[in-house]
């Protein structure tokens, strides 16, 4: 009998431009998505709209980017607006093969330059007994503020869920000291995707920047699952993407999950 198993890729799309903005990426970044064919995917910057980038680049999409890389794939999606500008507003976006039957974005700003936001969202996976609860997450660039935006995921999600639901959190956690794992791990009882595979010491992955990472900034988190593959996809052609590199992690659960 085959083990349930689901694919997860996290990746800070830089709104569809690749390193110091030089060339709009967001097409090859739709090629490389659908290469990969994840189940389940946790965008961070993602462009929702922008009117000069419209009038001014002859290819760029119509449409939002995460319903532009979604399209004909993957069959529903959640975007969570965090920065709003007069010509036009991006953040977080999941995209899933599985029904989203509710979708939540919950603004945890700490510092008013820095709009920050968490996008919650519940999706229905074939198989697994419970909902999958999935949060894309973009924390600050500041450790106090990280430190504010961790304790008010933990405590919303304490506040809504069983210590055994299936949680999946992802994106870029600007943490490259490492202070999420201890605080995710003995608040919510989850581990770090590539950590837990013991890759690298149990240390988180490198992720930043794409073309030689040597910072460990992006993180998938899980509860309820195994990992049986993971892996940080850097150099090329994710380096030409975007200035992060991606996140892939292969999850199973037990028919009981």
């Amino acid at each position: 009998m085959s083990i349930p198993q689901i694919s997860v890729v996290t990746y800070n799309i830089h709104k569809g431009f690749s390193q110091f903005n030089q060339h709009m990426m967001v097409h090859e970044l739709r090629e490389q998505l659908r290469a990969l064919a994840p189940d389940i995917v946790f965008l961070q910057e993602v462009q929702g709209r922008h009117r000069r980038h419209a009038a001014r680049i002859d290819n760029w999409p119509e449409e939002p980017q995460h319903n532009f890389l979604a399209a004909d794939v993957w069959q529903s999606t959640a975007y969570g607006r965090n920065v709003v500008y007069d010509h036009g507003h991006h953040g977080n976006a999941i995209l899933s093969r599985f029904s989203i039957s509710q979708a939540y974005n919950q603004d945890v700003t700490h510092l008013r330059f820095e709009r920050r936001g968490l996008l919650h969202s519940i999706l229905q996976v074939p198989g697994l007994a419970r909902p999958l609860h999935c949060v894309c997450v973009h924390l600050s660039l500041f450790a106090r503020s990280r430190r504010r935006q961790l304790d008010a995921l933990s405590g919303y999600l304490e506040s809504i869920l069983d210590d055994d639901t299936p949680l999946i959190i992802a994106g870029d956690f600007n943490d490259w000291r490492n202070e999420a794992d201890n605080l995710l791990a003995q608040r919510l009882g989850l581990v770090e995707a590539i950590g837990g595979l013991g890759g690298d010491g149990g240390s988180p992955g490198r992720s930043f920047p794409a073309t030689l990472p040597v910072l460990r900034l992006d993180r998938i988190y899980l509860r309820g699952f195994s990992v049986t593959h993971a892996e940080v996809l850097s150099g090329d052609p994710w380096a030409k993407i975007s200035d992060h590199a991606a996140l892939s992690a292969a999850l199973s659960w037990s028919d009981a999950a």
